[in-house]
């Protein structure tokens, strides 16, 4: 019996922008909980101070993430040749 050419292997055919586009959903969910959660901790805020905190904590958020996890994690790993 012969090998069939059309075989369906999972980790080649799953898009792998999939796992970026979940990553990034996290993150984004997880920064809006924390930020708002920050910025309603501080007392005496004027709603527009408050609007600059939020986005701001958010973007401390992002580049924490993906400027100094992320990039930490992916050189360990890519050092050690996982």
């Amino acid at each position: 019996m012969g090998v069939h050419p059309n075989i369906h292997i999972p980790k080649e055919s799953f898009p792998h922008w999939i796992w970026y586009a979940i990553e990034c959903i996290l993150l984004i969910a997880i920064s809006l909980i924390a930020s708002s959660k920050i910025t309603n901790s501080i007392e005496g805020l004027t709603p527009e101070v408050q609007n600059y905190m939020f986005i701001g904590i958010m973007g401390i958020f992002f580049l924490v993430w993906y400027i100094g996890i992320r990039r930490l994690i992916l050189t360990k790993v890519l050092q050690n040749g996982y």
